[in-house]
Formats: structure tokens, sequence, C-alpha cells
């Protein structure tokens, strides 16, 4: 068996480009058990996401999870199933497609592709494309706002396995994160402020939920709660809210061991519980609408909150396709890419957008 890819057809010569890959977490095929099946268990069988002693998690996995779980999520799935199909691939599609148009009007030549960490389009499907139109410098894009080792870092490791398989490498390089990103920030809170106005109004409390991660991977130096607590500040700042308006929350807790707090949930009947008339949710760790923003938050945590007593609740949608964020992804790309260009664009064109891009962000 041969160790390396077999690389595109060669030709010498050639203009060569430049590409961008967003890069997402990724969803089922279709809303139904099998592939649901087959999602969890290369998600889950990632040992970046679980850190268990490997023989102990391949029992627990196969013997109980992957005969449990799939037909359970696959309702879920099916509940906020899109006509296109899956919302994350369906908004990562579009954010891919108004990309490339941002950064064509800047004149940012480049290739722009959209992958799945896990399920498909696969990151060696899609590298290995970008390649095939000629890219020899290629920027990763994790669309995670904050660094995790279980998502920021595991599509670093897809894509070192990936050019562990190839043989004629291009240049990489990727985009760490953008969780303070002056232009996350403000895209984010004019979402914020729209949803407002169409409520007459903000709420007694916002609540911010990030995805949750055990604790444990705090305590062993991960960066991620630090990040999302730095997120959901500058968002109260940006508002204006006082302490006591709004609060920080994790959700999507897994298992039964101890995970970053306070917990969604729990918070959301606490608030129900107090009579609080109106909480809004929105969740800045996730840039497109997904199974934990439209199922897990806006259906479940909607029913956890007014059972509990509340009044009103109602969710902030995630920024999918806005202008001001796909502005903000532009300018992220732009910055990052501009050293990787090739001589055909001149010094003056990339030196222009770059500066226009970073005027841009300290602005906002």
């Amino acid at each position: 068996m041969a160790r390396f890819h077999p690389p595109p057809k060669y030709q010498h010569g050639n203009m060569r480009k430049t590409g961008v890959l967003l890069v997402n977490l990724g969803s089922p095929d279709a809303p139904e058990a099998p592939a649901v099946r087959r999602y969890l268990k290369q998600f889950l069988s990632d040992p970046r996401v679980v850190e268990i002693p490997a023989p102990l998690w391949w029992l627990i996995l196969n013997g109980i999870i992957l005969n449990t779980r799939p037909k359970v999520s696959a309702a879920k799935y099916e509940s906020i199933w899109m006509p296109e199909g899956s919302p994350l691939k369906v908004h990562t599609e579009r954010q891919v497609k108004l990309l490339r148009g941002f950064l064509g009007q800047s004149g940012i030549d480049v290739e722009v592709a959209g992958a799945q960490r896990y399920a498909n389009p696969s990151i060696d499907s899609m590298l290995d494309e970008l390649v095939a139109k000629g890219c020899d410098r290629i920027l990763i894009v994790p669309l995670y706002p904050q660094y995790a080792g279980s998502t920021t870092a595991s599509v670093h490791d897809a894509v070192a396995a990936w050019a562990g398989r190839t043989r004629n490498l291009p240049a990489l390089n990727f985009l760490r994160n953008f969780h303070d990103y002056p232009g996350y920030i403000d895209a984010l809170a004019a979402s914020v402020r729209q949803h407002w106005e169409q409520e007459v109004g903000p709420p007694d409390v916002l609540l911010m939920s990030f995805h949750g991660v055990p604790r444990r991977t705090l305590e062993l130096g991960d960066p991620y709660h630090c990040e999302c607590l730095k997120t959901g500040r500058l968002l109260a700042e940006a508002l204006g809210l006082d302490e006591d308006r709004y609060r920080i929350t994790f959700q999507s807790r897994f298992g039964k061991a101890e995970w970053l707090q306070p917990y969604t949930a729990p918070a959301l009947a606490e608030l129900g519980r107090a009579g609080t008339g109106r909480v809004d949710v929105i969740c800045p760790g996730f840039v497109s609408d997904c199974l934990e923003t439209l199922e897990e938050i806006a259906m479940e945590g909607r029913d956890e909150f007014l059972a509990a007593g509340g009044k009103k609740f109602t969710y902030i949608p995630c920024l999918n396709e806005r202008d001001d964020w796909m502005q903000a992804l532009a300018d992220l790309v732009t910055v990052n890419v501009a050293g990787m260009l090739h001589p055909k664009q001149t010094v003056s064109e990339l030196v222009a957008a770059r500066a226009a891009a970073l005027e841009r962000g300290a602005r906002q």
C-alpha cells in the first residue's frame, strides 16, 4: 500500500494559488440513526474529544453509547434539519460563498473551501481539492472563536495527518482563535441590538451559553474557559450591561465528570424559579446554528425556563451569514493570508487591503 496520496497532475510553470479552508465541527449526513451512529463513532473516537484510557472508552463507546444514543440524537437532528441539509453544513457552505465574494471585492484572489472535522466534506478531501486547483499555500481557519484542545487542536491533528500522507505539501498556516477580535465582538453586539429592537427592548437577563468541556482541561492548561469569559465580558461591555444583567454559562455536559460551570440548564431553571420576566439566550461560541443551539438551547432550554416559572424566553441566532460577521471574517483572513499571497497581485494592492482590514478592526 502506497504511503502517500496519489498527487494531482503536476504541470511545470503553472501559476500557483493561495487557498483558504474554513473548518467546522460537522454533523451527520442525514437525520437517521445509521448516519448519526457513523458520525458519533468518528467524533467520539477522537482522543482530543474524550480523554479516557482508550481500552475503557472503546468498551463504553461501542458497548453502550453507539447502541443507545444514535436513535435519540437522530430525532433531535430531524427537528432542526433544513431542506438543504444539516444547518451547520448549510451555513458553512453559505459562508464559503460569501467569504469568496467579500475577499474578491477587496482584491484578494484566493480559493475558498469549507470542510467538517467529522463527517462530510472531510478535511482530507477539501485539502486535496485545493491542492488539485493549484494551491501551494493554504490558510486553515477553524470556525471556533475560542481555542480548545478538543476543537481547534483537533483540526490541527487532522491537517497534520493529511500532511503525513501527502508528498508535495503546500505551505500551511492556521488561525488560532478570534474570541476577542473587535469585528467578531461588534457583530455579536449588533445581532443582540437588532434582536432587542424586534423585542422592544432588552431582557431582564442576557444569558451567554458556551459549549462545555470537562473542568479537568482547564486545570491542565486549556485556555478555553478564560477565552469564553473574555468573549462574554467584551460583549457585555459593548452592550453596556451591568454584571447583574447577564450570565455566562456552559452547556452540553456529557458523562458524570465535572464540566465547566455554571451549567446552562440549571441556570435557566433557577431564573425561571425566580420569576424572571424575560431571558434572552445567545451562544457566542458558535458562528453557525446547529443542534446545540437550535435544539438544545432554543427548544430544550426554552422548555426548562418556562417549566420552572419563567415568563418569556427568546433565542438570538448565531451570526450565520450576517454581513457584519462576514466582513469581520474577511478581515481576519486578509490579515492572516497577506504574507501567503503570490506576487500576481501588486504589493500596493496587498498593503491597501490589509491596511483596510486592520483599520476596520480598530474602529469596531
